[in-house]
């Protein structure tokens, strides 16, 4: 282990993976474990223009990095004088320095790979075990897992991280054999999983990296444990229905849930869904009468699992999602990775998993989708269902995630330019679901023609909806968002 931190060279041709390349370093840096070792992250593409022969240059780089990751895809790359691209001589450079070399062949299929490219791999694969990727989730796993191992042989630390240490007392009889049979099966259907449906335990885990020698990790338990609470007490996922829009006992109801993380993400999904409203509709083009909730399911999903992917689990806390009559809250122990903002949530950013090789299994049954895109794919469901975007927010040493189940956020009500009759009657009706003028009358004190006034004008404002004419009118709140 070199006294300093660790230099990375990463080498690929760029064209093929510009964006794979900008991730890749963004979670070497960002990742709450491994910022700690790597000092910095050679990208070619991220240095200045230079009076410098280029191969000069990146050959010197290779010099000075204590790692050297190639991903090698399709293209060979372009070719200098001696027929060689420039990620063959960097490759061949940190084999004469004998440079730790990791190397992750990208994709299963090698029909597609130039020739050259071809060789090179064939080259590599005579020299040290490489490792096939086919994603994101896949490449920070295995960089993941490759460099905890790289460490630990250098003795750089006396605690691993938690999802590549081995769980204290575990065995493989303490996993579930019908869990792994249905990861295998869901995983190939949903991702191409390359792995059979009759492979053994042992080869499942060594193929995800989730052995520590022959003992089952921390992640391995707590994905495919019987009963992974034996060991990870706080592992759980505790549900909280509360009266109104405040944490405050006694709850309407209460759940806590055990089990693997898949359980914990489909009950804690249905304990939501079967508190909020929704809409049946008929069977005119389906036997199944189709059911329209308040809450997009797939943002609740996604901000449950991504709680329970994410979390801090050296912490004593539980994921927590607490449903209020005017929002969902899901709470996860931890922070964002030090080098991302609440405000680089709502853009396009790299994926920087607390837990990468948690996330990596999820991602290949799907509960996961494209690295880095859950809470922009959140936004959207939710901007779709004429919600408000879910808010962001470090609390009490948690990430917490809102989803507000109407549009009418306290930012909103200060934008409409209501009087202070209308705010009152907003809280009745959001409680109530409808509200006559009469009612109206009853709340505030007004007169018949000052309610009438304030409905007709909530109603132009697109605040609320009337059902009825007269006398008989009713006022509901509208169901989307109206423009400002």
């Amino acid at each position: 282990m070199p006294a300093t931190r660790l230099r990375i060279f990463i080498s690929s041709v760029q064209k093929e993976f510009a964006s794979e390349r900008r991730d890749l370093k963004a979670f070497l840096l960002g990742d709450a474990f491994l910022k700690r070792f790597v000092a910095d992250v050679f990208l070619f593409e991220e240095l200045p223009a230079r009076d410098q022969r280029a191969d000069d240059l990146y050959l010197a780089e290779v010099e000075a990095c204590d790692i050297y990751i190639g991903i090698f895809g399709n293209e060979y790359g372009h070719e200098d004088a001696g027929g060689l691209s420039p990620t063959e001589r960097e490759y061949l450079h940190a084999t004469k320095l004998r440079r730790t070399r990791l190397i992750f062949v990208w994709g299963q299929e090698d029909m597609t790979r130039s020739a050259k490219m071809k060789n090179l791999v064939r080259r590599a694969s005579a020299e040290l075990v490489r490792r096939r990727v086919a994603d994101m989730p896949s490449l920070n796993a295995e960089v993941y897992a490759s460099l905890v191992d790289y460490l630990d042989q250098r003795g750089a630390f006396k605690l691993a991280p938690f999802d590549t240490s081995a769980c204290d007392k575990a065995s493989f009889s303490d996993l579930s054999r019908k869990r792994i049979d249905w990861f295998l099966d869901t995983a190939r259907r949903a991702r191409g999983f390359p792995l059979k449906a009759d492979t053994s335990t042992e080869a499942l885990l060594r193929h995800l990296n989730l052995l520590d020698g022959r003992k089952p990790t921390n992640a391995a338990i707590l994905l495919f444990g019987s009963s992974p609470q034996r060991f990870h007490r706080p592992a759980e996922t505790k549900c909280v229905f509360c009266h109104g829009t405040e944490y405050r006992r006694p709850f309407a109801s209460q759940q806590i849930y055990g089990g693997d993380l898949f359980e914990q993400a489909d009950q804690a999904r249905d304990f939501v869904l079967a508190k909020i409203n929704r809409a049946v509709g008929t069977r005119e083009h389906s036997i199944t009468a189709p059911a329209t909730y308040e809450l997009p399911p797939d943002a609740v999903a996604e901000a449950i699992v991504n709680a329970i992917a994410h979390r801090d689990y050296h912490s004593n806390a539980s994921v927590e999602v607490r449903l209020f009559s005017d929002r969902l809250e899901v709470w996860n122990p931890g922070n964002l990775p030090g080098n991302l903002s609440l405000d680089d949530l709502t853009t396009d950013h790299p994926s920087i998993p607390a837990n990468p090789l948690v996330a990596e299994s999820l991602y290949l049954t799907r509960y996961i989708e494209k690295a880095g895109s859950g809470t922009q794919k959140m936004i959207q469901l939710c901007h779709e269902a004429g919600l408000p975007a879910p808010g962001f927010a470090i609390r009490a040493g948690s990430f917490v995630l809102t989803i507000w189940r109407d549009w009418l956020t306290d930012d909103v009500l200060t934008g409409l330019g209501l009087n202070e009759r209308q705010k009152q009657v907003l809280v009745c009706v959001r409680r109530e679901g409808r509200i006559t003028s009469q009612r109206y009358q009853e709340l505030t004190g007004a007169a018949r023609q000052t309610a009438t006034r304030d409905l007709d004008a909530m109603v132009k404002k697109h605040v609320l909806e009337r059902t009825g004419e007269r006398r008989w009118a009713s006022y509901s709140l509208a169901k989307s968002m109206p423009h400002l």
